[in-house]
């Protein structure tokens, strides 16, 4: 088994070449680049010079030193993104508007450097060699239309590990994609996990590709194993947000979880509420800062998602941390009856194992003081007619909803949607649609 690339991407960053990497080396280098990316924050960055008034660089004796800082918000950047910038507007090279997850509210803006692409492309270059090398096909079904998008940064880091990137942007029409898939003969899938999972099961295992890299939307377990089984291939999982620069952290051929790009990002887990420090090992909510980014630095901003440092060492021999895959967003937890939660992990891992499942969108509303889960599936032609069934079936067996059921909280329906396939919300998060008041 092979020891992630990452390792040695940042044993060159951290600037010791012909030693090995060590803990102490990579949190030397990180407490280097957070002081001066605080001292940079405070100086051109209008909105930190006032968040971090009262906290300077000079005040950073180790990396623990850090949960004393005040943390960064998507409402932060919401409420005025210009206000984060550290560089005039014309040297901004990319500008990315991610719409809010509600019906009102502005929109989150990203600015990016070319320099701060650049990181970018050169992580990505190093995280998809454990998937592709020099001449392998690989097919971005990420949008990648504009210049610095998603799918064209990927594109470039392919071009330097001498792999063929191919674009493709979003799954529109999957016998299309399955065409390309056949006649580019496609080493390397990389895209959306429900989109994949489509293009496995309505091809009938045809066209498979040799690696899988799923990104953009949590990975389910439940989906990495039908891809295995009906593919043969390693499904890879990758973690990263437009906040970050896109990449943040990527599995290694041991699948033991996420190494994280800590040249650039530093990580940390906190207790959603209090906004403590966890230990390694507890759940709880990532927290990044940017350590090299010269744009829009972020200083621990919180990303909503949930995951824990694994306390164990990986099998491929690394000394980077590992983070476990996440698992979903907390603000995508919603209540049935008086005290069950319910998450979408839960139902992922329940449905998706589901003979011909293909996607499903999901609902609650509250109907004569009475919750009621909906849930509109999309699935194979030759399943439809007993998939409510087993739809059902398996929804019961999801703890909370089993519970809120026998409470008589809950009341449960599913729509079995004959248009056949759409492609689900673009390259959107999942969530449950909470209606109630």
């Amino acid at each position: 088994m092979k020891i992630t690339p990452l390792e040695n991407w940042i044993l060159r960053m951290v600037g010791e070449t012909g030693k090995p990497l060590t803990r102490e080396a990579i949190e030397a280098h990180q407490l280097i680049k957070l002081r001066e990316t605080i001292a940079w924050v405070r100086q051109n960055s209008p909105f930190y010079s006032r968040h971090l008034a009262n906290f300077e660089a000079a005040g950073l004796s180790c990396l623990k030193d850090l949960e004393r800082f005040p943390f960064t918000t998507a409402e932060d950047i919401r409420n005025d993104p210009l206000q984060f910038l550290c560089v005039s507007q014309s040297e901004i090279k990319r500008v990315v508007t991610l719409p809010t997850s509600g019906t009102t509210g502005d929109p989150k803006r990203i600015y990016f450097t070319e320099d701060d692409q650049e990181l970018t492309i050169d992580f990505f270059c190093d995280g998809m060699s454990t998937l592709a090398g020099p001449g392998d096909r690989v097919l971005i079904l990420l949008p990648g239309e504009r210049p610095g998008s998603v799918g064209d940064l990927l594109l470039k880091g392919l071009f330097r590990l001498g792999a063929i990137g191919i674009p493709h942007g979003l799954v529109k029409d999957v016998e299309t994609t399955l065409d390309i898939m056949e006649r580019e003969r496609v080493d390397t899938l990389v895209g959306i996990p429900v989109q994949i999972l489509a293009l496995a099961r309505l091809g009938g295992g045809r066209a498979a590709p040799r690696n899988i890299l799923l990104s953009t939307d949590y990975a389910p377990k439940a989906v990495t194993e039908v891809l295995r089984e009906l593919w043969g291939c390693e499904v890879f999982t990758h973690y990263g947000m437009t906040e970050m620069g896109f990449g943040g952290a990527v599995e290694c051929q041991a699948h033991f979880g996420y190494h994280m790009r800590e040249g650039d990002l530093l990580f940390e887990i906190i207790d959603p509420v209090t906004g403590h420090p966890f230990q390694e090992g507890e759940r709880g909510e990532v927290v990044f800062t940017t350590l090299t980014r010269r744009g829009m630095p972020l200083i621990r901003y919180r990303t909503g998602d949930t995951s824990r440092f694994i306390p164990e060492n990986c099998p491929c021999g690394t000394v980077l941390k590992t983070m476990e895959q996440i698992k979903g967003r907390i603000e995508g937890n919603v209540r049935l009856g008086a005290s069950h939660i319910l998450t979408m992990a839960a139902l992922d891992e329940a449905l998706f194992p589901l003979p011909g499942l293909l996607d499903f969108s999901v609902s609650l509303s509250c109907e004569k003081g009475k919750d009621r889960l909906h849930l509109g599936i999309y699935a194979l032609e030759s399943h439809g007619e007993e998939m409510e069934k087993l739809v059902l079936s398996a929804l019961q067996r999801v703890p909370s909803i089993q519970a809120a059921c026998e409470e008589d909280a809950l009341s449960l329906s599913v729509e079995i949607r004959r248009e056949g396939w759409i492609p689900m919300r673009g390259a959107g998060k999942r969530r449950i649609e909470d209606s109630r008041e």
